[in-house]
């Protein structure tokens, strides 16, 4: 197996392992969002709006509250039975929400899955980069991003799936497919670290924990990535709101049933997200070749488009307008989401980097957590529609932040950075 390691295929084989793996850690996620209806016939406090948007926030407030530290303990130890054990443990977790038979136990199981696929991203992301650190990191990003939008529009299809059999055999037999897939994992999944991590950290448990902070502070002292953490909060307030509402928006603006609206609502978003990550990626390792900013200004495209996206679904109400907006919009993430990681290698060494990424997911998903959380108490007074168009500002914000502060001065930065 190890052979196999130094073969030249190898680094892509990971992305297509670690694809298929994304794309479990969205569909887990992802189809609790269609499947409402079926569910509260059995789980009545789900009638509730406010109560399902809780439901959905509190596996955010713990995935974004783990993800520092998911980062640090990836940037520490070895990250293939992090992954490993991430996809294990949250597939385990899907099996048994199937035989939930309370709100109370749904929310306890979403807070574990919640711990569980935190380690995941940071992990995975840090990985890949390892492995692709040349021109080719943003497409090999963009391709496993692609399983995270995939994941995303079969997830669209839970109330389908759970109209042909059942809501419970839904989680069961998604959680059998992860747990099978994590021993998948132990076999064909292998480490590769750029830097050496001193010794004495694994032996000195005080050590190590002052170690970590260390890599936060440095991190913290340096403008440029207060202002990646604005960049990366900002869009996923609309990100996540289209991720857990926009199934309920298509429903309600097109007045159709749900196991319309949500293959509808995730499969329209998630394609165009596809055509975006892998338009995104391509551009990007492109034109930071020409130019040290490239992926910024690749961002930037992306979000540019997401604008007139949030227009169309805030405004609209025609067929037209709200699939216009749902392609517009996913066209658009898909370009900015492929390129958060190779721009924070603009700016962090590896040993950092899943740390980095880890405090950008803590501040992006905290954002998700709220709006999923607000939405919720809009639905429920039908002003869903006018809360999406309010998410316009942020990004605004976000495009002129990027565009005036940041200044990278490498394309693979590898030394501890200072302030700047």
């Amino acid at each position: 197996m190890n052979q196999m390691q130094n073969k030249k295929f190898y680094p892509w084989l990971v992305v297509i392992m670690l694809w298929f793996v994304a794309l479990l850690n969205y569909l887990d996620r992802q189809m609790l969002t269609t499947m409402r209806p079926s569910m509260m016939v059995d789980i009545e406090e789900l009638v509730s709006a406010e109560n399902f948007g809780r439901l959905m926030a509190i596996f955010l407030w713990i995935y974004a509250l783990m993800s520092p530290i998911s980062g640090v303990i990836a940037d520490r130890l070895n990250r293939k039975w992090l992954i490993v054990g991430s996809l294990f443990v949250w597939s385990s977790v899907t099996l048994l929400m199937g035989y939930a038979e309370t709100f109370n136990q749904l929310y306890v199981l979403r807070a574990i899955m919640g711990v569980s696929e935190a380690f995941y991203i940071p992990a995975g992301l840090a990985l890949i980069s390892d492995y692709h650190q040349g021109t080719t990191r943003s497409i090999a990003t963009g391709i496993h991003t692609t399983g995270i939008y995939l994941g995303q529009a079969l997830g669209g299809f839970g109330a389908v799936y759970a109209v042909m059999t059942s809501w419970q055999f839904t989680f069961h037999s998604l959680g059998i497919i992860g747990i099978v897939y994590s021993l998948v994992l132990i076999i064909f999944l292998r480490e590769k670290k750029t830097y050496s991590v001193d010794k004495a950290l694994n032996t000195n448990p005080l050590k190590n924990f002052f170690s970590s902070f260390r890599g936060i502070a440095m991190l913290l002292s340096n403008i440029s990535f207060w202002v990646l953490l604005f960049y990366f909060a900002a869009p996923s307030l609309p990100g996540w709101a289209t991720k857990n509402w926009l199934p309920t928006l298509f429903s309600e603006t097109l007045n159709i049933d749900m196991a319309q609206a949500g293959p509808m609502a995730t499969v329209t978003i998630a394609m165009a997200s596809l055509v975006g990550v892998l338009l995104g990626g391509y551009l990007s390792d492109k034109w930071v070749q020409k130019h040290l900013k490239g992926r910024i200004y690749t961002g930037v495209l992306g979000l540019s488009f997401t604008i007139p996206a949030l227009l169309f679904l805030g405004l609209g109400s025609s067929l037209f307008s709200t699939v216009t907006g749902a392609l517009l919009f996913g066209l658009g993430f898909g370009i900015f989401d492929v390129n958060n990681m190779p721009i924070l290698c603009q700016f962090v060494s590896s040993r950092y980097r899943a740390t980095g990424y880890g405090l950008m997911n803590l501040v992006g998903i905290s954002s998700g957590a709220l709006i999923t959380s607000i939405l919720g108490k809009s639905a429920d007074s039908g002003n869903l529609g006018r809360d999406f168009l309010m998410m316009v500002t942020p990004v605004l914000i976000a495009i002129i932040l990027q565009l005036v502060v940041l200044k990278p001065k490498t394309v693979n930065m590898t030394e501890d950075f200072d302030g700047q």
